[in-house]
């Protein structure tokens, strides 16, 4: 392939039977369930640093392994009530940034990536009546409480919103990458990746249902450790890091990522004398 780049997974980190998948793959693919990943961001002493949660080994999808916030777009994210709350964001500037999108619309991921950084890590990417940002959950267990009535169905979104006093701001988002799981993978998702800007002292939670640890770190010593082998990621992950360590502060970061087009990938799966490789094709 032209222009193309190549990653291999070894055999060893593969979940069972997955090489074998890739080798007689499904007649019809799996459609891809829509989805948002946030990247936090925030300035700190030494430069740049981003958040990364650690998957429960327990978990059915890259279990143990670290990644962004992040999971399905929900219906409700697109309720007309919930947009309302949404600041400097509306569902044209969204469309016009994601592209023609149908179901769900494009302004969907933008507020399904703000839930999911609200849910996972305790952090809204938000501002109160007075101007601040809101507290985290780490830091207040009041927000704490109406974070976990949320993961547990209790509440929507637009009702945690209301209970906290906030609204969300849309222009501290901004689109970076769009990922497609390959056609023979049993699990696919059609994933948007956002970026927002958190203050310094944004402490997140660790939600043991889901997640084991929580690491802000910059992007060049998530790149050595992975490559020392004891911060195991998925290629999307990896690729975007990798895209985060070309900046220097947050704020550049967003500015860089938003005058650039997004374009969809699909990696290409293929096995290898050592594994599953997965091949993008750079040329576009």
């Amino acid at each position: 392939m032209s222009g193309s780049g190549e990653f291999v997974i070894p055999f060893k980190s593969l979940p069972a039977g997955f090489a074998e998948t890739i080798a007689d793959p499904p007649t019809v693919p799996i459609t891809p369930v829509a989805a948002a990943t946030i990247v936090l961001l925030r300035d700190a002493e030494a430069g740049l640093e981003l958040l990364l949660m650690r998957r429960s080994p327990r978990s059915g999808f890259v279990p143990g392994a670290y990644v962004f916030p992040g999971g399905r777009v929900d219906k409700p994210d697109s309720l007309p009530a919930l947009i309302a709350l949404l600041e400097n964001l509306d569902r044209d500037s969204a469309e016009k940034r994601l592209g023609q999108i149908q179901e769900p619309p494009a302004i969907a991921y933008y507020i399904a990536a703000l839930r999911e950084a609200f849910e996972e890590t305790g952090i809204l990417i938000g501002v109160q009546t007075d101007g601040s940002a809101p507290a985290t959950a780490a830091e207040d267990s009041s927000v704490d409480e109406i974070r976990d009535a949320l993961m547990s169905d209790r509440i929507n979104f637009h009702e945690a919103l209301q209970q906290l006093g906030s609204r969300i701001t849309g222009d501290k988002v901004e689109y970076i990458a769009h990922w497609i799981t390959p056609e023979p993978e049993p699990r696919r998702y059609d994933t948007r990746f956002f970026a927002a800007k958190v203050h310094a002292g944004a402490t997140p939670i660790v939600d043991r249902r889901e997640m084991t640890e929580a690491l802000w770190i910059s992007p060049q010593a998530a790149l050595t450790r992975l490559d020392q082998g004891d911060l195991p990621m998925v290629f999307p992950t990896i690729k975007t890091i990798e895209s985060l360590s070309l900046y220097e502060s947050a704020d550049a970061a967003l500015e860089g990522f938003g005058s650039q087009l997004v374009r969809s990938i699909m990696p290409t799966l293929v096995v290898t004398p050592t594994g599953i490789g997965l091949e993008i094709n750079e040329d576009d």
